[in-house]
């Protein structure tokens, strides 16, 4: 099985470090599925707004909500983020080298969300690496049955695991 993950410490280093990765990877010629976050800081009411990216071209979709300054609830947009999951499962359909998924949050491990997504992906022998953070590790763990590697938190470690498992596949369609 052929999937990854990645943690970063720094809120939306994540993020950032995913999104750097899927534009040196769609350089190299790479034809990449899933979704990228873009966050972006606002000068009031609250935390960031969070975009999605589907990849390898778009489109750009908001997925949080705006509930104001002082909320505390989820803003989360699960109906955007479905019809970007809908996005990504249609991209993978169309075949792709690599599946990249922001993050396994609270969506996924409910039983939602990628889910579906990183299975077909890794059933069809496509490299799968996804953000995750420590509250929902031990969900991932239990739905990677423990197979998942962990890759350091740099963009270095990230694109050799992607390099290595893409240069294989490759040479094994050449063959």
């Amino acid at each position: 099985m052929k999937i990854a993950y990645t943690m970063s410490t720094g809120r939306g280093d994540t993020d950032e470090l995913l999104l750097e990765l899927a534009d040196r990877l769609t350089g190299y010629g790479w034809r990449l599925g899933g979704i990228v976050q873009i966050n972006t800081e606002r000068d009031y009411d609250g935390p960031c707004d969070m975009d999605v990216k589907v990849l390898p071209e778009g489109p750009i979709l908001r997925i949080s909500q705006n509930l104001g300054q002082n909320s505390r609830g989820c803003r989360l947009d699960a109906s955007a983020l479905e019809t970007s999951v809908g996005l990504a499962e249609a991209g993978l359909a169309k075949g792709i080298d690599c599946l990249i998924i922001n993050k396994f949050g609270k969506q996924e491990a409910d039983g939602r969300g990628f889910r579906d997504v990183i299975a077909n992906a890794l059933a069809d022998d496509i490299p799968v690496l996804v953000g995750l953070n420590h509250l929902n590790q031990d969900a991932f763990d239990t739905y990677t049955a423990g197979l998942a590697v962990q890759l350091d938190g740099n963009i270095s470690a990230l694109e050799s695991w992607f390099i290595e498992h893409l240069n294989g596949q490759c040479q094994r369609k050449r063959a």
